[in-house]
């Protein structure tokens, strides 16, 4: 099993920033990336970010060139920064584990909010 605790959500004006943590505990070695999903009301749950043990990166279209996901495998966490940040990237942001083989392991899920 992989528990994950995220942290870093919140309320933020258009054009602004934020930073999102995700720690990694438990069966960690079953990884083979980390990432990123989000889900608005109404809407499916969608990528966000995702990289890979080996360092590849995927991103979704609509954050590309605002979005930076990075890791820190020693502290086994998975951040995502957030810049210029849109009122349509309001959603719940949950962290996500891919093991070799079975379900993916999701977070407790954050709210980012992006009003004036």
């Amino acid at each position: 099993q992989v528990q994950l605790v995220e942290s870093g959500g919140g309320l933020v004006h258009p054009g602004g920033s934020l930073r999102l943590s995700c720690a990694a505990s438990g069966s960690i070695f079953r990884l083979t990336a980390m990432g990123w999903y989000r889900q608005a009301p109404g809407k499916q749950r969608e990528l966000v970010a995702e990289m890979t043990n080996g360092g590849n990166t995927n991103y979704a279209d609509s954050v590309k060139g605002r979005f930076t996901i990075s890791r820190d495998r020693a502290k086994n966490t998975v951040y995502l920064q957030m810049n210029v940040l849109k009122p349509e990237d309001t959603a719940v942001y949950y962290c996500s584990a891919r093991p070799t083989m079975g379900n993916i392991y999701w977070g407790q899920g954050t709210q980012v909010t992006v009003s004036s």
